[in-house]
């Protein structure tokens, strides 16, 4: 099983341009559909949880699938098979890297690279929505934290402790009829 964990997330580490968020569909594919280690609510509250801790995200994900299915072994191959790609592609970028920038082409595929990043960011975005019920009603929450994250400044950290209050307060007043 940790081999299989290591392969699973050395695979996605190595395939994945874009960061962590552009893993998450590839992750869901492979954890989710695929291998059948979380369902996709479980899946989605993990998420939600990688994205709220300090770190890099494909790590925070994969140590939390890795200890689920193994406990600290588990952890550590998933978390090493999500680095080590990574590692070994900037290790090589750092040794040769002037003269990858010399070549016209490779500059040019770089710059292609991007607009398709912003694409794989996007789409799990959207779907994330979907997932979360994020409809007409509601979407000016993260529209409105996007806002004051980027245009005011404000602290994601604030916004977090905002959110969980707004979240807790919420599901207080939902349960609160039901109780009377």
């Amino acid at each position: 099983m940790n081999s299989e964990l290591f392969k699973t997330f050395f695979k996605i580490g190595a395939f994945t341009l874009g960061g962590g968020y552009a893993m998450i569909p590839i992750i869901q594919t492979e954890v989710v559909d695929k291998h059948r280690w979380v369902e996709k609510e479980e899946f989605l509250d993990l998420i939600a949880i990688a994205q709220s801790c300090p770190g890099v995200f494909a790590i925070n994900i994969s140590i939390f699938i890795g200890y689920k299915l193994r406990k600290l072994k588990g952890a550590l191959c998933a978390t090493a098979g999500t680095a080590l790609p990574s590692f070994l592609i900037i290790l090589a970028i750092a040794l040769f890297f002037h003269h990858f920038m010399e070549v016209g082409w490779i500059a040019a595929m770089f710059r292609g690279i991007r607009p398709a990043v912003v694409a794989l960011i996007a789409v799990p975005t959207f779907n994330m929505a979907r997932s979360a019920k994020i409809g007409l009603t509601n979407c000016w929450i993260p529209i409105v934290t996007a806002l004051l994250i980027w245009a005011m400044g404000v602290n994601p950290i604030y916004i977090i402790i905002a959110a969980a209050l707004g979240g807790y307060l919420f599901s207080f007043l939902q349960e609160s009829p039901q109780k009377g």
